[in-house]
């Protein structure tokens, strides 16, 4: 284990509130919504009340506290969590896994443009229970949802700035709301204690097997789980300690206060909801106010949440080639906290085009639940994989386990597709995230094919031939090529191309430097190899998944220590420098593949690499991507020859002199 990881299990009361801040605000605003959600306009009765809080106890046990807290959270790699951790731990174990690892991307994603636009639409509305309010503040009305986009707006504006500022308040906020739903929970329970008895078991089956159309209503009882997904990503911000011990505090306010609520509804007088929320109206009149914007609050720090995870899901989703590199910032000194400024734009135009097309809470409950549903059940296949092959489990007790959680989420799934019927157009956002993972990894995968490889021991002599041929003007002191070779002994044909076709490298040190994306997230270590006497040296970078790599700044220092400990002979060489310029001279040479005129596709091989190349144009350009300086780098163009035209025609008209 390593010190992060170390550190990160300390438990103390700083690390407690962090994991209060930052974990739970997705899980932990799903009261604002849930009961209401599967009450509905239905007839109030006891079946379908103590129904509905049996379900979603027995949903956090089951999915949320056998699943997550107890069984996935074990796997960490490295102290990290999330589907991206759990591929990199499980690939090895089968090629098919890479589907269900971007499907749990994708849905994991989506999840960051709806939970901002249900969570704080959940909350404002809630000012319909004020009195004066309630004709201006209605659901779905455009003042509402104008205050809804103005705040996801001011949200995502200070992204850029960081949230180092706010960010220590998040933890105290989350006390005060999850003692708020446990105070306002147990106050109606103390009134109306025979409510308890629907944690039974028996309520929940009654309610599936017995009420008129039941089954359906797990669409709804799901959503009280939504955030156990994010809990797992987050898991390197705190620890899996913390997780657990915090998790006892908020599952008990989390159940309290859907009791709590469930008490209120069985207890006021009207036969129906009418539309209003539990939640809000079973809190004191004269605390309405206080209570919404602590609300307000949890909601913004829930968004917030799902926002950085967005950027950090990104981030891993680069390093590990299922997206197109795009520009991160590092907006503070935090170690972990990035900004991606098009993932950024990306989910602030969701989220508004979620709130405008839904325009109420409710309506983007099922589209909510479905997204997290995929993303949980992608999850339980590498999960599967993990405990019989990682850990070793036996075999049938693993059957059992992932079978059991089949089930649980197959039925949610079914109940979830059922209700978006008539709201399917959020699910463009889901295909367009899905093909540009699927595409850029299928993409690079024959890109990578088409790699020739050749042993570099067949060109020593040519190397140093010509770093030794004054009469070749030096292309530079040291020269480096990034090289794919994981062999030592090998490179690609076309760097050997490069140094020698056409007008030819002169340089008196060559260096091939080989990136090593490690299934770690923060490794940062390297090897140096010499391959022939003080002229060609091999270089490996080994960079974990999370870390940005900034390879020109680690090759320079790479230099120096070599020249500060007199190895390789480094410190005997010439580096470039001169009394005119003290700085070395380095040039990186970066070869990048163009797709060839010559080529002739089949239709599926045509789609995945034009729409991969049109992608990569977009994107940010490699020597931004590695890390190196504009005015140290060579950029070099090769034709992506995949399948050449064949059977070339060409009829030559004779003509008389």
């Amino acid at each position: 284990m390593n010190s992060n990881s170390k550190n990160l299990n300390r438990v103390t009361i700083a690390s407690l509130m962090v994991a209060l801040g930052i974990i739970y605000g997705d899980i932990g605003t799903s009261p604002l919504y849930v009961l209401k959600a599967v009450i509905g306009e239905r007839e109030i009765n006891e079946t379908l009340v103590y129904g509905g809080v049996s379900l979603i106890f027995w949903t956090l046990v089951f999915q949320t506290t056998i699943k997550y807290i107890i069984l996935t959270l074990r796997a960490d790699n490295q102290g990290e969590g999330g589907v991206f951790s759990l591929y990199a731990l499980v690939r090895r174990y089968g090629k098919f896994l890479v589907i269900p690892t971007i499907l749990g991307a994708t849905t994991l994603l989506a999840d960051g443009i709806i939970t901002p636009p249900i969570s704080i639409a959940s909350a404002i509305e809630g000012l319909n229970s004020v009195n004066g309010l309630e004709k201006i503040i209605v659901p779905g009305n455009m003042l509402t949802i104008g205050i809804v986009v103005a705040i996801i707006s001011a949200l995502f504006f200070f992204q850029r700035f960081g949230t180092q500022i706010v960010g220590s308040s998040f933890g105290p906020i989350m006390v005060i709301w999850f003692t708020m739903l446990l105070v306002m929970g147990a106050t109606q329970i103390i009134h109306f204690p025979d409510v308890l008895k629907a944690l039974s078991p028996h309520y929940g089956y009654d309610l599936l097997v017995n009420y008129p159309h039941g089954f359906w209503l797990l669409g709804a009882v799901f959503l009280c789980t939504t955030g156990a997904e994010a809990l797992y990503s987050d898991l390197g911000h705190c620890g899996i300690k913390n997780i657990r011990i915090t998790w006892i505090f908020v599952k008990i306010s989390l159940v309290v206060n859907y009791i709590g609520q469930a008490a209120w509804v069985m207890h006021q007088k009207n036969p129906v909801l009418n539309g209003v929320n539990p939640f809000f109206e079973m809190m004191p009149h004269w605390f309405l106010i206080p209570g919404i914007i602590i609300a307000t609050a949890a909601t913004i720090i829930a968004s917030q949440a799902l926002i950085s995870g967005s950027y950090t899901l990104i981030s891993e989703a680069m390093n590990l080639n299922f997206w197109p590199r795009v520009k991160v910032r590092q907006p503070s000194d935090i170690k972990g906290q990035i900004y991606i400024p098009s993932v950024n734009i990306i989910l602030w135009v969701g989220c508004v085009l979620m709130i405008l097309y839904f325009k109420t809470s409710s309506h983007m409950e099922a589209a909510y639940g479905f997204s997290i549903t995929i993303a949980m059940m992608m999850t339980t296949i590498l999960l599967n994989y993990y405990l019989l092959f990682r850990l070793k489990w036996n075999r049938w007790a693993v059957a059992l386990i992932i079978g059991v959680f089949a089930i649980i989420e197959i039925s949610f799934f079914i109940a979830n597709v059922a209700k978006i019927k008539e709201r399917w157009m959020f699910l463009f956002f889901e295909l367009f995230i899905f093909m540009v993972m699927y595409i850029w990894y299928y993409a690079r995968k024959i890109n990578n094919r088409l790699v020739k490889f050749v042993d570099l021991g067949k060109f020593t002599n040519r190397i140093k031939e010509l770093s030794q041929d004054d009469g070749i003007p030096k292309f530079s002191t040291h020269l480096i090529y990034l090289t794919k070779a994981n062999s030592r002994i090998q490179v690609e044909e076309k760097i050997i191309n490069s140094i020698f076709a056409k007008k030819p490298k002169r340089a008196d040190v060559y260096w091939f430097l080989h990136i090593n994306r490690t299934e770690e997230p923060f490794t940062l270590s390297y090897e140096v190899s010499e391959l022939i006497d003080d002229t060609v040296f091999r270089v490996t970078l080994n960079i974990g998944f999370r870390i940005q790599p900034k390879t020109e700044m680690y090759f320079k220092k790479i230099v120096q220590e070599l020249v500060s400990r007199k190895e390789l002979n480094l410190h005997i060489r010439p580096d470039g420098s001169s009394k005119y310029n003290a700085e070395p001279d380095f040039k990186f040479v970066v070869i990048e593949k163009f797709l060839s005129v010559e080529n002739e596709f089949a239709l599926k091989e045509g789609i995945l690499l034009n729409t991969y190349f049109f992608l990569k144009n977009l994107g940010q350009s490699d020597e931004r991507a590695f890390g190196l300086e504009k005015s140290d780098v060579v950029i070099e163009q090769v034709p992506l020859i995949y399948q050449p035209v064949q059977n070339i025609e060409l009829v030559r008209n004779e003509k008389m002199l």
